[in-house]
């Protein structure tokens, strides 16, 4: 608690007023929707590597080009060139969704390792600290547990601090902060304090990061009552999130790629935000619905070609909402394919994978046609070799094998 009455009178000294929030998040989770179907089935859960017997060199052949955004459907006709709006890499649509943020809110400031001057180690921050001034956009010691803790203080103040793990495997180190206050406060002081932060930063696993670089953190917050989970994984839902958290009453933590901060989308001129708690539809079919986010969404979608010309008509959807999940979206999917496959790179043990799939056999069990199968990075620390590094996460030839088998 000293932390963070240290951050009270550090955002005291940054600004004594806040603006009401445009937002209303109180209503936090989705309800439980039960089946009241007539169909039953009877089945079991199966969690599914499918490792064996694919061959090494054809899973290369079907590495992720990650200078090429997968569209929303297979026989898109119009070009990127000649739609509107301008083009951004997604790194940069998170910098103009801050600082959009940060021009129509003053009480919204950043904090971090490197994110003033040097412009944040993925560079999301980058000429910010000479427009915004060093209170706004504060340079921090390497000290996750402090600035983490005066980042909650900020937020209990008025401010809308918005948090940057220079890594997610360093907000370990914060974690007591996150969980003990970050989630709780507005409950334990019994409404008085609301806590609108956002914490973001970079995760996944990279290339030949090491294991302690590689860290898939989802599961890890995802217990802690009180805090929404969003995953962005497209220039244009990065920007859209990041403003919609950033307006949140609520703490949200948003997840980053550390591969997808070059993929370059054409977004709108207008502004416009995203909803935190939905879904979206990438690729509508009939035959299985595959569940995913981040970076395996172009996974899948390199599988989805596969497929359909091997005659599947698989629904694509990327959950984004890792906390609240948009039972609605995929509960309408689930009634329509019967099938679901989840595909994640969060570990296989307890990851959002498992959530999900219990969310899915609680709400949507009397529609499933066939046993739900989720495919999940290895329960291994993730090698450093690059090979090794390759067959720890799933890769879009085990996609199809998982889904053929869910389509026999």
């Amino acid at each position: 608690m000293a932390t963070i009455f240290q951050g009270i009178g550090a955002a005291t000294a940054l600004s004594a007023t806040s603006k009401s929030n445009t937002l209303d998040s109180t209503k936090f989770h989705l309800q439980s929707r039960r089946s009241l179907s007539e169909r039953k089935a009877s089945f079991f859960c199966v969690r599914s590597q499918l490792n064996s017997g694919l061959n090494p060199k054809a899973r290369r052949a079907d590495h992720l080009v990650m200078n090429a955004v997968a569209t929303k459907t297979d026989n898109s006709a119009a070009s990127t060139a000649s739609k509107p709006g301008h083009e951004l890499l997604l790194f940069e649509a998170l910098r103009e969704g801050l600082d959009e943020e940060m021009e129509r809110d003053a009480t919204v400031c950043v904090m971090g390792e490197d994110v003033g001057h040097y412009g944040g180690s993925y560079k999301v921050t980058k000429g910010m600290a000479e427009k915004y001034g060093d209170l706004r956009v504060l340079d921090t010691p390497i000290a996750e547990n402090s600035f983490t803790g005066m980042g909650i203080g900020a937020a209990m103040t008025g401010l809308r601090p918005v948090v940057e793990g220079m890594n997610m495997g360093f907000l370990l180190l914060a974690f007591n902060q996150i969980s003990n206050n970050c989630g709780m406060l507005h409950y334990t002081s019994g409404g008085q304090f609301k806590i609108p932060i956002v914490i973001r930063g970079p995760g996944g696993v990279g290339r030949q990061l090491g294991a302690e670089h590689s860290q898939r953190l989802e599961s890890y917050f995802q217990s802690i009552p009180g805090i929404q989970m969003v995953a962005c994984s497209t220039p244009y839902n990065a920007k859209g999130l990041m403003k919609a958290a950033i307006r949140s009453e609520n703490p949200v933590i948003l997840f980053e790629h550390v591969l997808l901060y070059n993929l370059k989308e054409r977004i709108p001129d207008e502004e416009y935000i995203c909803n935190l708690e939905e879904a979206e539809m990438v690729r509508p079919g009939e035959h299985v619905t595959i569940l995913t986010y981040s970076r395996m969404r172009y996974h899948v979608m390199q599988a989805a070609k596969t497929l359909v010309n091997k005659g599947y008509d698989p629904e694509v959807i990327d959950i984004r909402s890792l906390k609240p999940f948009d039972l609605h979206t995929i509960g309408n999917s689930v009634k329509k394919t019967h099938r679901v496959l989840i595909v994640e790179e969060c570990m296989r043990t307890g990851g959002i994978g498992a959530s999900l799939t219990t969310a899915i056999n609680e709400n949507f069990h009397d529609y499933l046609d066939a046993p739900i199968i989720c495919l999940s990075s290895q329960d291994v620390p993730t090698p450093y070799a690059g090979s090794l590094e390759e067959w720890t996460v799933v890769q879009p030839a085990q996609i199809v094998t998982a889904v053929e088998q869910l389509c026999q």
